[in-house]
């Protein structure tokens, strides 16, 4: 690991806390590029990127001027969870009907747009969508992460180990524990997925 030239992060932040702005200009230098690169690396799309970097450090600022930032000491992997949610949160956003695999084989979702498809069909199909949101949000993190890389992001399984630095098995496992306790949670609220034949 190449060592940090010039003060340290938390030297920065203290400086920027009293009031330095070049001391945040410094901090942005020293990881802008790394941040962008975890987050291209997950969206894929440069433009996306180009505006989540600018997030990133909008969040980072807000934290650090509200007195929320209590990583003394670990800026980096902070300033990286943040680049690494934000990357996630834009898919789960953006995706509207994932294709989500039960351990049975079935579909969580109905991808097909139908031509014909009333008022009321459309309100269950987004009253389904808000539920299973709300179910995934309620899940493990870790669990939570790699549901919503393998399903919302379409990442490979190694593609999702790399990027948590976990390996296979484990990526494959938090996979396997995350559709368990979905599938238990949805037979907990009666939630028919499985009674419905969806295409793949």
């Amino acid at each position: 690991m190449s060592k940090v030239i010039g003060p340290r992060d938390s030297e920065l932040i203290a400086q920027y806390r009293n009031g330095n702005f070049a001391a945040f200009d410094l901090l942005v230098d020293r990881y802008q590029s790394r941040v962008y690169t975890t987050i291209f690396l997950i969206v894929k799309d440069r433009e996306v990127a180009e505006d989540l970097l600018q997030d990133v450090f909008v969040k980072v600022v807000q934290t650090i001027q509200s007195d929320k930032y209590n990583e003394e000491g670990k800026f980096q992997p902070w300033l990286m969870r943040i680049a690494h949610n934000l990357a996630i949160d834009h898919f789960r956003k953006a995706k509207r009907y994932p294709t989500i695999m039960m351990e049975d084989g079935s579909n969580i979702f109905n991808s097909l747009n139908f031509a014909v498809e009333t008022v009321e069909d459309k309100k269950v199909k987004e009253d389904e969508v808000e539920l299973v949101k709300r179910l995934i949000e309620e899940l493990p993190e870790a669990q939570k992460q790699v549901l919503i890389m393998r399903h919302y992001m379409d990442m490979s399984f190694q593609e999702i180990a790399d990027q948590t630095g976990v390996s296979i098995n484990t990526a494959l496992g938090r996979m396997r524990y995350a559709l368990i306790h979905l599938r238990k949670k949805m037979k907990q609220l009666n939630f028919a997925y499985d009674k419905i034949i969806y295409p793949k």
